[in-house]
C-alpha cells in the first residue's frame, strides 16, 4: 500500500470525520466505577450513535484511565480494550482506530490486529515531549519494526504533531517536526490539535502543518464542532471529533446522535 492509502478510510469524501469512542475508566484504574460489561455496553452504544449520525470512522481510546501510564499499559488493559474493540467491530461497519494512552503504540497495534481495526494513533511517535506523565520519548523505531514483525503493515499510523497536554523538551521549528514524523518516523498521516481535549487549534499552526506535510493527510484533532467545521474544510483532510458530539458538550457523557447529524449536515 502507498502512504496515501489512508485516504481509503473515507472513500466517499475527502473530508473524513473520525468519531471518538471515549472508554470509561477500566477496572484497575483509579476512577473505575463500572463493571466491565457495562463499559462495553456504553462504548457500543456510542459507536451506534456515531454510525447512525453518519461519521466515516471511529477511534477508541482508554480515556478514563487517568492518570495514564507514560509507556506500556498492564496486560488487563490490552485484553479489555481488545474485547471492547471486537464488540464495536461486530456491531458497527465502520473503519476503527485504536489509541492506548498515553503512548503505548505497540499495545494499540496489537489490539488493532486482534480486533481487525484499521489504524492506530500515537501521541509521541518521534522526538520527546514533557507531559503530566513526565518525559515521553518517541517510539517509531520500535513500533515500525513491530508492525513489520507481526505482518501488520496494512494498519496505518496516525501521529500527533506538537501533541496536546504537552510541551516540547527543546524548541525546534514545527516544519522540522512534521517532516521528521512523516519522512523519518514513517507516519501515514499527522494529527494537529489544540492545547488540550476539546480545545480549538490555532489557525496558523494548522496552516503551517498542512504546508509542511506535503501529500500526507493532515487531521484536525480537537476543538471541532458544527459551528466551525466549515471553516476548516479547505485546510484539513479529516477531523477527529469527540467532545462536541456528546450530550451537552461534556466529554464524559454519551454521544448525542442529534449533534452528530448536525455536524455531518454542515460538512456535507
Amino acid at each position: 500500500m502507498t502512504k496515501n492509502s489512508i485516504y481509503n478510510l473515507a472513500p466517499k469524501k475527502r473530508h473524513a470525520v473520525i468519531g471518538m469512542l471515549h472508554v470509561p475508566a477500566l477496572p484497575g484504574a483509579p476512577l473505575a466505577s463500572s463493571e466491565f460489561s457495562k463499559i462495553k455496553d456504553f462504548v457500543v452504544k456510542d459507536a451506534k450513535a456515531l454510525s447512525d449520525g453518519g461519521v466515516d470512522c471511529l477511534m477508541m481510546e482508554n480515556f478514563g484511565d487517568v492518570p495514564f501510564f507514560p509507556g506500556r499499559v498492564p496486560a488487563h488493559v490490552v485484553a479489555m480494550l481488545t474485547a471492547v474493540a471486537c464488540e464495536v467491530r461486530a456491531t458497527v461497519n465502520l473503519p476503527l482506530g485504536i489509541n492506548v494512552l498515553r503512548n503505548d503504540g505497540l499495545s494499540a497495534l496489537a489490539v488493532a490486529v486482534a480486533s481487525g481495526a484499521d489504524f492506530i494513533r500515537v501521541n509521541v511517535l518521534t522526538g520527546a515531549r514533557v507531559t503530566d506523565q513526565g518525559v515521553i520519548q518517541g517510539i517509531a523505531h520500535a513500533l515500525l519494526r513491530y508492525r513489520s514483525e507481526i505482518n501488520a503493515n496494512h494498519i496505518k499510523i496516525l501521529a500527533d504533531i506538537d501533541v496536546k497536554h504537552s510541551a516540547p523538551l527543546a524548541s525546534r521549528p514545527l516544519k522540522d517536526e512534521v517532516e521528521d514524523t512523516i519522512k523519518r518516523a514513517l507516519a501515514d498521516a499527522v494529527i494537529v490539535s489544540g492545547a488540550g481535549t476539546g480545545k480549538p487549534i490555532n489557525a496558523q499552526t494548522l496552516a503551517d502543518v498542512v504546508a509542511a506535510a506535503g501529500d500526507a493527510p493532515v487531521i484536525l484533532g480537537s476543538g471541532v464542532n458544527a459551528s466551525n467545521i466549515r471553516d476548516f474544510k479547505s485546510k484539513a483532510w479529516g477531523f477527529i471529533v469527540g467532545t462536541s458530539l456528546k450530550k451537552d458538550g461534556c466529554v464524559e457523557n454519551p454521544v448525542d446522535v442529534k449533534r452528530v447529524k448536525e455536524l455531518m449536515k454542515v460538512l456535507n
